[in-house]
């Protein structure tokens, strides 16, 4: 099942993606899309490809009111432009994403915005840490390399990498639209959550005290960020590459921004993706930000009837956790 598409479609996109005549042997839908559906697609004549689809039916957060959707750069990181600038960012710089081999846009004889990319088969840096950390190091060295190539890759503005030539004129300094951001998920995920709503002043009041320790940076200056880069978002090629994956969210904005993310996502091995010169100041604000944020956003997906709810609520807990530890008594 490939969402609006027809098998007919699937392979044609196919063909016209590996250039050649293929029969499509079998769709497997891979889990973890919220915003896009992602099938990996098996073909007798030639190798397996992954298909993007984005569509209104495979976007979990469509329809739902997210209470930061207006604040560039956090909009809704989800299209198939943004995809394509991010991928034709990331590889001019040498950072290895998947190949796309095929776009196709909504008209009148599709009905979805889709792609066919390259099936990166080796299995995410997630498995690999899991089973065989040690086998994992040759990646997390390289994907060191890639996380420098895109914080010395700067621009004056923030926003998506789209987006950043308008609108025109002066932009508050980035940390203070993480923390307006994070005080409205705040809000928003306090009329869900009754112990986070019960602190809800006290987590205010640091969120507070974390954007005054913040200094002023001059020259101001902003990095490439995925924004969303743990290590079920790196695949590892059949080389042993890392590979970044779900490019959508791609903006300039803090490095630390990144590394507050990758802080939390890869714990104990992040050490070896930790790059020099960090502000603390920035981090600080960043990880009580992101927490807020993955409190409120599983939340929200759970009353969406998202399928798998539990772990969505396993994220929220950890998370609420995080935050009212770093709160005062």
């Amino acid at each position: 099942m490939t969402g609006p598409l027809d098998p007919g479609t699937v392979e044609r996109l196919c063909r016209e993606a590996l250039g050649r005549p293929v029969r499509v042997h079998d769709v497997h839908r891979l889990r973890g899309g919220t915003k896009k559906g992602v099938f990996r697609v098996t073909t007798s004549g030639g190798p397996p490809v992954v298909l993007y689809v984005w569509h209104e039916d495979e976007d979990w957060w469509h329809g739902s009111e997210d209470p930061a959707a207006d604040v560039e750069p956090f909009t809704a990181a989800n299209g198939l432009e943004l995809l394509t600038g991010a991928h034709d960012l990331l590889t001019g710089i040498g950072v290895r994403v998947p190949r796309i081999l095929h776009v196709e846009r909504r008209g009148a004889e599709l009905p979805v915005d889709c792609a066919v990319v390259e099936d990166v088969a080796g299995g995410s840096l997630q498995d690999l840490l899991a089973s065989d950390a040690e086998a994992a190091v040759p990646a997390l060295a390289e994907l060191h390399g890639h996380l420098s190539r895109m914080a010395t890759t700067t621009a004056t503005r923030w926003g998506k990498v789209l987006h950043t030539g308008s609108p025109a004129g002066p932009q508050p300094p980035f940390h203070e639209v993480v923390a307006h951001q994070a005080r409205r998920h705040l809000t928003a995920a306090s009329a869900h959550e009754p112990r986070l709503a019960a602190a809800a002043d006290r987590v205010e009041a640091l969120l507070l005290d974390r954007v005054a320790a913040v200094g002023v940076r001059e020259p101001v200056t902003h990095g490439l960020v995925h924004g969303e880069l743990g290590p079920d978002h790196v695949l590892i090629d059949a080389t042993g590459r890392p590979v970044l994956v779900d490019l959508e969210g791609l903006m300039w904005a803090d490095v630390e921004w990144e590394h507050a993310f990758l802080d939390l996502r890869f714990g104990e091995h992040y050490a070896r993706l930790r790059l020099p010169g960090l502000d603390p100041a920035r981090l600080a604000l960043y990880r009580l930000a992101l927490h807020l944020s993955l409190v409120e956003g599983p939340l929200r997906l759970v009353a969406q009837g998202f399928p798998d709810a539990g772990v969505m609520e396993e994220i929220a807990e950890h998370n609420l956790g995080k935050v009212l530890a770093d709160v005062p008594g």
